[in-house]
């Protein structure tokens, strides 16, 4: 089984990988287009994001799975919400999508994005700890480590390969 990740971050290829640990699986990391803003602002955006990496990573290297996982955030009522989502693409089905978890941001932090920044280099000030996107995330400075970005991508990435094998059973 080939399996081609839209990303070459690596707490999504570790997500992938952890989901897929019992099967005998080659695994291909791309750097790949998500077709959205560097900081999808919508639940639609970051879908999409998610969705264009899966399809993207299929078509580019011929595997049996194409993976997106794209991460963003939503405005809400209470305000500005960290929000992650996911695609499995395979080849004569429609793309596969689940969501993950989901947590308010601080409003300084909140502020900052509203403003056009990026989430990543907005973590990488606030917490002062270099590419906090490829490691802990910041589902996990904000859950003071109890979640970090890979397992948060893994809960996605189980429910993707969870859907596919229900419907292809």
């Amino acid at each position: 089984m080939r399996v081609v990740i839209g990303s070459k971050n690596p707490a999504k290829n570790e997500a992938v990988k952890n989901a897929f640990l019992h099967q005998k699986a080659e695994f291909i990391s791309l750097d790949v287009s998500s077709g959205v803003n560097a900081m999808p602002f919508s639940d639609e955006e970051t879908i999409k994001g998610a969705v264009n990496r899966a399809l993207a990573s299929l078509e580019h290297a011929n595997g049996d799975f194409g993976i997106g996982l794209e991460g963003g955030v939503q405005e809400t009522s209470h305000g500005l919400f960290l929000s992650n989502w996911g695609a499995l693409a395979a080849k004569d089905i429609p793309p596969i999508i689940a969501g993950g978890a989901r947590i308010l941001l601080p409003e300084e932090i909140a502020v900052r994005l509203r403003d056009g920044e990026e989430l990543g280099p907005v973590m990488d000030d606030y917490a002062r700890i270099q590419n906090v996107r490829k490691k802990e995330g910041a589902i996990g400075i904000f859950t003071n480590g109890f979640i970090d970005r890979a397992e948060m991508f893994t809960h996605i990435m189980k429910l993707l390969l969870g859907q596919y094998q229900y419907r292809t059973k």
